[in-house]
């Protein structure tokens, strides 16, 4: 497993696991990221991704994207 922050742009993985307290986990299942769900690097700048989930493109910072691993 590695952190999604870590990926790079047209990589497509499946989410093994997200940490962290139980709202940012919320926060993150209700933009689409759950575990077994498909997530595709779209574009990467600093660590700052965004990525097409559940046929959306959503923006997530450094911080998050180190919350869920691949």
């Amino acid at each position: 497993m590695m952190p999604l922050a870590m990926a790079k742009p047209g990589e497509t993985f499946t989410i093994s696991k997200i940490t962290g307290k139980d709202q940012v986990r919320q926060h993150l299942a209700e933009l689409g990221f759950v575990v077994d769900a498909e997530v595709t690097v779209v574009s990467e700048l600093g660590g700052n991704l965004i990525l097409q989930v559940k046929d959306s493109r959503v923006a997530l910072d450094k911080d998050m994207a180190t919350r869920i691993l691949v």
